[in-house]
């Protein structure tokens, strides 16, 4: 370029109106995840917090290079359902979710691209994917519910509680892949030589908690699996302070069961799963097709111990089990 015409070229640069520069750049569109979960906002604040890191390690500053539209159901499924109607109608670009409930709901009503986390583990689920290899859909993600897991956690109440006979077990009653995961659970407890209770809970509700866990404690019941969905994550705090009351040792997936009050906690690392979530939502707001890419498992796991629910129920979690601890809580 001869200097005349770079010169020329830098003066109406100069000139350029900011009102005209602010038009330019407000026409960049700005990506938008849309996160629907079933439970609270409180509950899935720390998974969320994790995608967030995620992101930010690729780069994206929310609220200038995407944008996180983050909504929460407080257990209403019609509201959820609704929730989903109004991300179409805006629309977002990928929708994010922490559970296969809200997950099978986005995939029925809508063609956005799904990334969810805790998906079922199968090779395949008729409503969600076709195969953990290629899901063949609108919808990738992350499995976080393991073959092995029931079975392990069952162990460690065993060695905590050698002598249990009957062990409840929490699930939400509502949906099928929560009761399959439940039925599972019951299936490893009567392998273990124990008598399974099936607790089945059709409303998040701290009056619908009390009963089941009254039904388990009056048949003389000592210990509880909880299985991880929105309903139990929406009322995990009266789980763990109604299992206390009632001298019910809790057993949770996630972490944040056994630091509300639950006995210990053993399951994928579902904060590690959200980081990973990150880099799928990149990926599809590149091009990539959620039905050609696989659904991957955890990699992942935590063992949390809480020693001060222990005393309250009076119960001493031996070495074994405290070795493996990633966290215990005092």
């Amino acid at each position: 370029m001869r200097r005349r015409d770079f010169l020329r070229a830098m003066g109406l640069a100069a000139a350029w109106p900011p009102a005209a520069l602010a038009e330019q750049d407000a026409s960049r569109h700005v990506p938008t995840v849309g996160f629907m979960g079933f439970a609270t906002a409180e509950a899935d604040a720390p998974a969320l917090q994790h995608f967030r890191k995620g992101l930010n390690d690729l780069g994206y500053v929310e609220g200038r290079t995407i944008f996180i539209d983050a909504r929460a159901a407080n257990g209403d499924v019609a509201r959820g359902l609704a929730i989903i109607d109004e991300f179409a109608a805006k629309p977002v670009d990928v929708l994010l979710s922490p559970g296969p409930a809200a997950a099978r709901a986005a995939v029925r009503k809508t063609r956005i691209p799904v990334v969810a986390v805790a998906l079922p583990a199968v090779q395949s689920d008729p409503d969600l994917f076709q195969s953990l290899a290629r899901p063949g859909g609108t919808l990738t993600g992350f499995a976080a519910f393991g073959e092995q897991m029931s079975s392990k956690r069952i162990q460690m109440l065993r060695e905590i509680l050698p002598e249990l006979k009957k062990l409840g077990v929490m699930n939400n009653a509502t949906d099928p892949t929560f009761s399959a995961w439940g039925a599972q659970t019951m299936l490893e407890a009567r392998s273990a030589g124990m008598e399974p209770m099936r607790l089945g809970l059709t409303a998040a509700s701290q009056a619908a908690v009390s009963e089941q866990i009254k039904v388990l404690a009056d048949a003389g019941g000592a210990a509880m699996v909880v299985i991880r969905d929105y309903m139990t994550s929406a009322m995990r705090d009266e789980i763990c302070q109604a299992g206390i009351e009632r001298k019910i040792a809790v057993v949770g997936e996630q972490a944040e069961f056994a630091r509300a009050g639950a006995l210990l906690s053993y399951g994928a690392d579902i904060g590690d799963l959200f980081r990973r979530a990150a880099g799928y939502v990149d990926l599809i707001l590149k091009g990539r097709k959620p039905a050609e890419m696989p659904i991957q498992l955890p990699t992942k796991f935590q063992l949390v111990v809480n020693l001060k629910t222990a005393r309250a129920l009076g119960l001493t979690v031996p070495p074994s089990i405290l070795v493996l601890t990633d966290d215990v809580i005092e």
